[in-house]
């Protein structure tokens, strides 16, 4: 399972880049993408939207199984990556590439409560 070291994880299996302009970008982890199977549709949150800690504002679809994707940091949503919409096996092929949504987070500083990668790679070992 790849699970990349210089990112942050959720125990609801999203990924969580710091960019350099303050965003964070958020995505599927590895071990989401294959539990789920083939995607089929996604859908993604809007520009402008306040989301909260926790809340689901966006939806993937395989072949087995819809599931909700939450938010792991309160903010607004300032990007989405409409490519998925056509192409949502984009995450298939590559989850840490075929992002999901950006958002400037309400506090930055709420990323050090989030999983490294070792941690990460714990909980889903012992799942």
């Amino acid at each position: 399972m790849n699970v990349p070291a210089d990112l942050h994880y959720t125990d609801s299996h999203e990924w969580i880049r710091s960019e350099s302009d303050g965003t964070v970008t958020i995505g599927i982890t590895d071990h989401a993408q294959a539990a789920l199977g083939d995607l089929v549709y996604v859908e993604l949150p809007e520009a402008g939207r306040s989301v909260a800690a926790g809340e689901a504002c966006a939806v993937v679809e395989s072949v087995k199984a819809a599931s909700d994707v939450y938010a792991p940091l309160a903010g607004e949503i300032v990007a989405s990556n409409d490519a998925l919409s056509a192409a949502p096996e984009g995450v298939n092929e590559n989850a840490y590439a075929a992002w999901l949504f950006r958002m400037r987070p309400a506090d930055a500083t709420a990323l050090s409560a989030f999983l490294d990668a070792a941690a990460y790679t714990k909980i889903i070992a012992e799942a």
